[in-house]
């Protein structure tokens, strides 16, 4: 993803918040990718319920930033998205983040990951 004029702070680098937007859009992309309803339509949806990051180096505009996306942990309702975010062409990832989803019911209640989105999140998943 192109980052943009705007994502600089007044220290000239991304903001720290920005990369959790990447991270987020990554995600939800890949999701997308996947045939994931994201809407809710077919009665389960997913809520992050925690992300963080961990910065390594800077990223500025106007850098290229590639992703590498994978699932750290498979429980039965939630899943760690875990995303690196690389700075051009450098080989060591920048920024390295993740969102824990919680798959719920129409009543926002916690439910099993039904197939076929586990089978997808487990072809992610880190051995």
């Amino acid at each position: 993803m192109q980052t943009r004029w705007d994502d600089n702070d007044q220290y000239g680098h991304i903001n720290n918040v920005t990369y959790l937007s990447y991270i987020d859009t990554v995600i939800t992309l890949w999701q997308i990718e996947q045939g994931m309803d994201l809407g809710g339509d077919a009665g389960m949806r997913f809520l992050v319920v925690e992300s963080g990051c961990t910065y390594h180096a800077e990223a500025r505009f106007p850098d290229t930033l590639h992703a590498g996306i994978r699932v750290g942990k498979l429980g039965n309702s939630s899943a760690r998205f875990e995303v690196g975010l690389f700075r051009n062409d450098d080989e060591t990832a920048c920024v390295e983040g993740f969102f824990v989803h919680v798959a719920v019911d129409a009543e926002t209640r916690p439910m099993r990951i039904p197939e076929p989105e586990r089978s997808k999140i487990e072809a992610i998943l880190a051995s």
